[in-house]
């Protein structure tokens, strides 16, 4: 049976199966903290209007006059697991806004010694952080760290339950390109757009939480993977979702394809054979032109070329996988702007 989250514990984690199943976590993994974003089950229609009107106004804006909005405010990078685009983009955002980070990892820290995530989270808040922006091995711990400390936290990804500011990310990047000049998003921004997501949805957090945020919008998401990766369960993760085991099929109804990694360090225990997956799911220069020439391609990295797709699609006129980091800086800054100007806890009187 799947495990649920102990809210009495000191680590939190959902199995994988559980977290593809989206409303059963939706209760127990909601923040406490307005600033907060720890699933993009939080996000509604407005609020995502919100943070991407944020975004670009951000963007636009005089770097000097932008520094001066969270000028020494202080923001805890606290990274358990490693990461090059999402870590990088945050503090780069945090620090356009003019805040002071400090970055904390699993390897430069006490953690190694043992030291716990409450602990951890009260010592960062001690030391003064404002917010904390979490990555961590374990389902469910920005939820915990947010509780424990009551800080705002945002969810960097959490084991393999969700990534949602890399949702929000990949959503820009399709607006940019199948909806240019969308200043408001609606519940029909995206209607009549298919999105593929082809790969190991069964560890990817980045999946569930573009499933999950995706169809809000519009937008028809078709799921595509062998059974080992894409149990059946994922279609009941919520509305607009399907799955379509046949690649070719899966690719040639939509507009927008992103591919997943094979996540080999969350393999343990299946028998997945490589070179058959490749024949069955990586994306050619081949499959695209033949099954589906227009669409873009996505990726929410790392790469691994000549596995989940060939060097020759990530490279080429149709791939927005740069464009996704490029993005990501913006909304980062949003969402941290947002975190420490929107501090105070829900039911607590101001």
């Amino acid at each position: 049976m799947p495990v649920k989250v102990d809210p009495t514990s000191t680590h939190a984690r959902v199995t994988p199966s559980h977290a593809l199943l989206a409303s059963d976590t939706a209760a127990s993994l909601s923040s406490c903290c307005d600033g907060s974003l720890l699933s993009a089950l939080e996000l509604t229609v407005e609020s995502v209007s919100e943070i991407l009107a944020l975004a670009t106004l951000l963007e636009q804006e005089n770097p000097l006059k932008r520094a001066e909005r969270l000028a020494k405010r202080r923001i805890a990078l606290l990274f358990y697991e490693s990461s090059t685009r999402t870590r990088t983009s945050f503090e780069l955002a945090a620090k356009g806004l003019g805040a002071d980070t400090t970055l904390v990892s699993s390897l430069s820290s006490s953690i190694e010694k043992g030291e716990t995530l409450k602990d951890t989270g009260l010592t960062l808040r001690a030391l003064g952080a404002e917010a904390i922006i979490l990555r961590h091995p374990n389902s469910g711990a920005p939820w915990l760290l947010e509780r424990e400390t009551g800080l705002p936290v945002l969810n960097a990804g959490d084991g393999m339950h969700e990534h949602p500011s890399q949702a929000l990310l990949d959503l820009r990047t399709i607006l940019a390109h199948l909806r240019p000049g969308t200043e408001k998003v609606t519940a029909k921004t995206l209607a009549g757009v298919t999105i593929c997501i082809v790969g190991d949805i069964l560890h990817s957090r980045v999946a569930r939480s573009n499933m999950l945020l995706l169809p809000k919008l519009g937008a028809r998401v078709v799921l595509c993977g062998p059974k080992e990766l894409l149990p059946e369960v994922a279609a009941q993760a919520g509305p607009g979702i399907e799955i379509e085991r046949d690649f070719t099929k899966a690719i040639g109804q939509s507009q927008v394809v992103m591919m997943l990694r094979i996540q080999a360090e969350r393999l343990a225990g299946l028998q997945l054979d490589l070179e058959e997956y490749k024949a069955s799911y990586q994306l050619t220069e081949e499959r695209l032109a033949a099954h589906t020439p227009e669409a873009l391609v996505m990726h929410p990295g790392p790469i691994i070329r000549g596995l989940e797709l060939t060097g020759e699609v990530a490279d080429g006129p149709k791939s927005l996988i740069l464009e996704q980091v490029h993005h990501g800086v913006a909304i980062r800054m949003a969402l941290v702007l947002r975190a420490l100007t929107q501090p105070t806890q829900k039911g607590v009187g101001a």
